[in-house]
């Protein structure tokens, strides 16, 4: 259990309720998700996406986007969430989907994948700034929606702390281009061992034709 002094907890309640908008919003409905995904960028690795669906009534201190926190808060983070989540899922689209597919069309499919893990049917989607396509239900798309929706933030958690494990997974099997470290992202060093090395099974083929020839 994480100690925080009252100061602390007061000064988060006060936040995270300025998170609660869209929550607020929608309170009269019972199951309401947030939809947030990881990893649209890197040249490696998958688009992974998770969907949350939090207790009304829960307080998370230093809930926020997944940027915005730590990586060693996003680790208790991550365990608090799944630990107290009504129902959360998963989605993941790999490099080779994103390669037949698009990152954009991918990125929806691994959405979609999250959405159908869920144990509970939502009654409305919050979603990080896009309308999922084939999906039957209320969807509510938020402009920077992962730090105005704490269902939105923590979605973030789970797809970040997520991709980053399988990314340094990854790294053991193909040390040679730091994944551990850059997880996957366009990094100076990444792009040194591409050049240097070629591309791996992992790498997106459509994303990384200005650094190797076919």
């Amino acid at each position: 259990m994480r100690k925080i002094s009252e100061e602390k907890l007061a000064l988060e309640r006060v936040r995270l309720e300025g998170m609660r908008e869209f929550e607020n919003k929608y309170s009269d409905l019972a199951y309401i998700a947030g939809i947030d995904e990881a990893g649209r960028g890197p040249l490696a690795g998958p688009v992974v996406a998770a969907a949350v669906i939090l207790p009304k009534d829960i307080f998370l201190p230093f809930l926020n986007d997944s940027k915005k926190v730590t990586e060693k808060r996003r680790d208790v983070l991550f365990d608090e969430i799944k630990q107290n989540a009504i129902a959360y899922g998963i989605g993941i689209a790999s490099n080779t989907l994103i390669d037949e597919i698009n990152i954009l069309q991918a990125t929806y499919e691994a959405m979609r994948e999250a959405i159908h893990a869920l144990e509970k049917t939502p009654d409305v989607l919050l979603v990080d700034a896009v309308h999922i396509p084939d999906i039957n239900i209320k969807q509510v798309g938020i402009v920077k929606g992962d730090t105005k929706s704490v269902n939105i933030a923590a979605a973030s958690i789970l797809a970040k702390v997520t991709r980053d494990r399988l990314m340094a997974e990854y790294d053991k099997i193909y040390p040679e281009y730091g994944f551990a470290s850059n997880k996957g992202y366009g990094t100076a060093t990444h792009i040194a061992a591409l050049k240097k090395i070629g591309p791996c099974d992992i790498h997106r083929k459509s994303f990384i034709g200005n650094f190797v020839s076919e």
